[in-house]
């Protein structure tokens, strides 16, 4: 029988306890076909299993809610994680489960918007089942390392044994007594996993699948019981185009700092990803420590098993962003002319037929009643077929008149490496263990990984599974005007599916993947590999990995600036340096071309300028607020929407009198060309948030907030003040609207924006949802580790809970960051509450 502690009562830690997290991604050269990694043997005297199957973790819970699970073996250490993560965000993984086990439609109806006709549920439910994850995973359970397996296990049987303590009425209010919050199993967790690896991939194209009806076919689906076709014209407009396969604008900066920049001599790190503050891309902060074995300090997204994707140990520190890689290949099918059905296509000449597979899902049509909806997918030996009506279709070819379809490839399906991947970085003891690990395994995903060692090595690489078109093929694909042009027009990589030389052969191994190992500085704000640092560019590489001689991001030109510019010790950097560079709030465009920007509209004067709209502006109260702006996103700061709204228009028609030049790429563009364009780009700022029914000349703590939903999706009312900067005047510590799909069916408010900018008027301002989110600074010291960091959306997303809005408070007040606990000196220092677990 399950107790808190062996005598029954509460008792004090009795040994330390460390933070893991979970880590970036990588590259493999495990077995090609099937991606796959060996698992290593297990360290000498880091136990998988509970002895005798009892697991026990103790748990000390600091300030701001943060957790230290301390255990004996790795299946206690993921226990002890999942009870704790599951009192933060159990919503969050249950939603998940759901999602992923296809059971949406069959809790919620056939639509993710209520009434819409959107049938993203259904959609949802048949995509994964097209793409089989939970049979993957039931599959590769038994693939992966015992010591994963362990994790797994353990970290189902706390967040259980949460929800048995509590009771579902109990738990947080967005999904208390739902009966879509059950208990879960390891296989549940390992199905979530293979989700989360096709989100920047896959995961987009459930609509497509859902479309990939047979030419002579009249529907894809159809009701069991009474053989209805549902019909697919609602479906076919909404997915009519190229689906983005970065829909929640994924993002983040990444420093690894070397022993030539470091004001000490030793490693120093900024992590700062960027991500939507709700839904299942969440960070949550945590701490792990099997004594003597392991000791991991971070952040992880939702549902990982204790280990860390963002954080640090005593030896090593890693962050990751969000790579320009490609996960996935298309590859257009053609279509045998014997087969009327069109399910044969030709491969090397001879003709292979298509593979199906039949799925049922059950949908709620009211309280209490469903229907069966039944259909198929269909598979090539590249992978299913799609449809995307407006460029990739299943029949003729508009263009060519041939006979063809379509075929998406994700080198994630499967992926068995995600969980010892980022193990073995939360173990790793220098650069060369770290870097081992992405020989080993290629489980980090879809991220550029930077991470450095306490001596001040600094490495990068992009870590993502990208499939591996051999060289011969691809240097036929990019000598082909067909595919070029699809490729061009798709903005996908389209290669040809009628000869077997462009069959993928697994993941592109780790030897081949962009890296570079720098005693300066690596870094990354989310354009490609090339320039993570300047001074020696990264070439060589397959496409698929991204392009080189591109022009940077406004904030990736902030950040390369931030670095040229040093630190404060002759040069070099120290960690209050990077806590300054993290949120000084800073934005390059300003720094570009505020005094250029404001002499021209001085100018002008009061004489009017004719907007967009064609509407007679006089700009100059807003050229008045932008005499006063500072250059800096701050909560005092005055005229910052202003420029704002100027940059929105700005980047859809940049002016500038020095072109983008490949040579030079951290220099250009630059200098504003000061004309009439930019006048209108400023009458068009205005206008919009004049029409927004705002000031031009209010401060940033007056239109830019954040605001939490009740549980039941309606506003609160408490909007709190937010400084920090955009991507469109170049910030790097970066916030704004996601009013998209944040992955979860949890109930939120969103507030229209109006047209080309993240500006509300029904809001009043600025609506944050998005941006920095698990950010530190870390400096490496002969006493060990230290760190300042901050979860800006808190631990909890459990409005009931005292970690609901805390840290958010803190940072609200004036952005900051807060010290972290690695030693267990100061996490006995720090704690507030302490509790054993043990389970038989």
């Amino acid at each position: 029988m399950a107790n808190y502690s062996k005598n029954g009562v509460w008792r004090p830690l009795l040994t330390a306890v460390c933070v893991a997290v979970l880590a970036g991604c990588g590259s493999s050269d495990s077995e090609p076909d099937d991606n796959v990694g060996t698992p290593d043997p297990e360290p000498t005297g880091l136990v998988a299993f509970a002895p005798d199957g009892q697991v026990e973790a103790d748990i000390t819970w600091t300030n701001y809610g943060v957790p230290y699970i301390t255990a004996d073996n790795l299946e206690s250490l993921g226990y002890g994680v999942g009870y704790a993560f599951a009192r933060d965000n159990i919503c969050i993984l249950a939603d998940q489960v759901v999602k992923f086990n296809s059971e949406r439609a069959r809790y919620f109806g056939p639509d993710r918007i209520p009434g819409s006709g959107d049938s993203d549920n259904i959609l949802n439910d048949f995509g994964y089942l097209a793409l089989g994850i939970r049979e993957n995973a039931e599959q590769g359970f038994e693939q992966i390392s015992e010591r994963a397996q362990a994790l797994i296990t353990g970290y189902a049987t706390g967040y259980n044994r949460y929800l048995a303590d509590t009771g579902v009425d109990n738990i947080a209010p967005a999904c208390a007594g739902q009966p879509w919050v059950k208990p879960i199993t390891p296989i549940d967790i390992m199905t979530y996993a293979q989700g989360v690896a096709l989100l920047p991939g896959a995961a987009n194209f459930t609509g497509p699948l859902f479309l990939a009806i047979p030419p002579n076919q009249a529907s894809g689906a159809t009701n069991k019981e009474t053989g209805e076709a549902m019909s697919t014209a609602t479906v076919a407009d909404l997915h009519a185009d190229v689906p983005d396969t970065n829909p929640t604008d994924s993002g983040s900066n990444g420093w690894a700092i070397g022993n030539d920049l470091s004001a000490s001599g030793q490693g120093m790190l900024i992590a700062n990803p960027h991500f939507p503050h709700t839904g299942n891309q969440r960070f949550w902060q945590f701490g792990i420590e099997v004594p003597g074995e392991l000791k991991v300090v971070g952040g992880s997204l939702s549902g990982m098993p204790g280990i860390v994707n963002i954080g640090f140990n005593e030896h090593v520190a890693w962050t990751h962003t969000f790579s320009t890689a490609s996960r996935f290949t298309i590859h257009r099918l053609t279509l045998d002319s014997n087969d009327s059905e069109g399910k044969t296509y030709l491969l090397d000449g001879e003709p292979v037929e298509m593979s199906s597979k039949f799925h049922e899902i059950e949908v709620a049509t009211g309280p209490g009643t469903f229907m069966t909806l039944q259909r198929s997918s269909y598979h090539s030996e590249f992978g299913p077929v799609i449809v995307i009506p407006n460029a990739l279709p299943w029949g003729t070819d508009p263009v060519t008149g041939q006979q063809v379809a379509y075929a998406l490839h994700d080198a994630n399906l499967p992926n068995y490496d995600l969980f010892d991947h980022w193990l073995g970085m939360n173990l790793a003891d220098s650069i060369e263990s770290y870097k081992q690990t992405f020989v080993d395994y290629t489980g980090t995903v879809f991220n550029n990984a930077m991470a450095v060692d306490k001596e001040g090595n600094a490495f990068f690489t992009d870590g993502s599974s990208v499939p591996n078109i051999v060289p011969e093929a691809l240097a036929a694909w990019s000598q082909n005007p067909l595919y070029q042009g699809l490729t061009q027009q798709a903005g996908l990589f389209i290669f040809p599916g009628d000869d077997s030389l462009y069959l993928p052969q697994g993941t592109i191994p780790f030897a081949q993947a962009p890296q570079l190992e720098r005693s300066d500085f690596v870094q990354n704000s989310n354009n490609s590999y090339w320039l993570t640092n300047p001074e020696a560019p990264i070439t060589g590489v397959s496409p698929l990995w991204g392009p080189v001689g591109d022009q940077q991001s406004f904030r990736s030109r902030l950040g390369q600036k931030m670095l040229a510019e040093g630190g404060s010790v002759d040069g070099k950097f120290n960690r209050a340096d990077l806590v300054d560079r993290l949120i000084n709030n800073r934005t390059w465009l300003s720094e570009e071309v505020l005094a250029d920007l404001v002499a021209h509209c001085q100018a002008q004067g009061s004489t009017p300028v004719t907007s967009s709209s064609g509407a007679s502006v006089d700009i100059s109260s807003g050229c008045a607020a932008l005499a006063q702006f500072d250059g800096r996103m701050n909560l005092s700061s005055v005229g910052a929407m202003m420029f704002r709204e100027f940059a929105s228009q700005f980047r859809r028609n940049p002016q500038w009198q020095v072109a983008f030049d490949p040579a030079q790429p951290v220099t250009t563009p630059n200098t504003l060309a000061a004309n009439a364009t930019v006048l209108q780009q400023l009458a068009d700022a205005q206008e919009r948030i004049q029409q927004a029914g705002l000031q031009v000349d209010a401060t940033l703590a007056e239109v830019q907030f954040v605001e939490r939903s009740l549980p039941d999706g309606t506003p609160s009312g408490v909007k709190l003040p937010w400084g920090g900067a955009n991507n469109i005047e170049g910030g790097f510590n970066v916030f704004s609207s996601n009013t998209g799909n944040d992955g979860t069916l949890l109930p939120r408010h969103i507030y229209p924006v109006l047209p080309g900018s993240d500006l509300s008027a029904e809001a009043g301002g600025y609506h944050v949802t998005y941006g920095s989110s698990w950010m530190f600074a870390l400096e490496f010291t002969d006493q060990g580790p230290v760190a300042e960091g901050l979860l800006t959306y808190s631990q909890a997303s459990d409005s009931d809970s005292d970690h609901y809005l805390d840290q958010t408070l803190l940072y609200s007040s004036q952005p900051q960051l807060r010290p972290l606990h690695f030693s267990n000196d100061d996490i006995a220092s720090a704690a507030a509450e302490q509790l054993t677990l043990t389970e038989e």
